[in-house]
């Protein structure tokens, strides 16, 4: 599937806050969401962008990493203490440090400016129908040594203390923990967790499982090289 095969129709009722202080980039983004069906608010600075967040509650928030007042990653990082809302993070910047920081904050997805707008709508609509979908599934609390999950509340504890993870987080470590002893590839990661295939996929789910492992310790996820990454180990299957 491709970013433009994914791009369907939006979920209802989906209010989206767009963060960047780029005003040309801010409006066209919105734009293009609005064309889309979203209703979209924009905000140019990160303290004005927590102050929209705080009084729309929005369903997904689109933020630049580089920001005035206060940069992306603070903001992320006040918004997750809120509530785990799904945030999608722009950056001029493509160093792995700065995607990291931005996926350890909070960050469930991130995008490399310049981008094309057909790629940002397929990313925030797979973003907001996995949130849906996660809701509806009908699955039993799972658990990986220490670390206990709760599809139902979404809520992940290890050693019986509260941990955060993203929505992104979640979904890729449940996917892995119902399948223990199996190794998933990247690619089927991608279309099973993100819901679209992106030309820097592969970066994406490797991403995301270092930031997982920094969350819950190195050995959790075990890599197979060639192949993917998988939880448990083969005499789990």
């Amino acid at each position: 599937m491709t970013p433009v095969e994914a791009s369907t129709r939006p979920l209802p009722v989906s209010r989206i806050l767009v963060i960047e202080d780029e005003r040309s980039i801010a409006s066209a983004i919105a734009a293009r969401l609005r064309s889309e069906g979203y209703v979209v608010d924009t905000a140019f600075d990160g303290p004005s962008g927590l102050e929209s967040y705080a009084r729309l509650q929005p369903d997904l928030v689109v933020l630049d990493l580089m920001l005035p007042g206060l940069d992306g990653i603070e903001v992320c990082q006040r918004i997750q203490s809120d509530r785990a809302v799904p945030v999608l993070m722009l950056t001029a910047r493509d160093s792995e440090s700065d995607l990291i920081a931005g996926l350890e904050v909070g960050a469930d997805d991130y995008m490399t400016k310049p981008f094309s707008a057909r790629e940002l709508v397929a990313r925030v609509h797979a973003i907001l129908r996995r949130a849906v979908r996660a809701a509806a599934i009908d699955a039993v609390p799972t658990s990986i040594g220490d670390i206990d999950l709760d599809p139902a509340t979404r809520r992940v504890r290890q050693a019986g203390e509260p941990l955060h993870l993203t929505p992104t987080e979640f979904d890729l470590l449940m996917y892995l923990a119902m399948r223990p002893g199996r190794v998933s590839t990247r690619e089927e990661l991608l279309e099973q967790v993100w819901g679209y295939e992106v030309p820097s996929g592969a970066r994406t789910v490797d991403s995301h499982v270092r930031s997982l492992r920094r969350k819950l310790g190195a050995d959790v996820i075990r890599t197979v090289h060639g192949v993917g990454y998988a939880v448990g180990d083969e005499t789990d299957a």
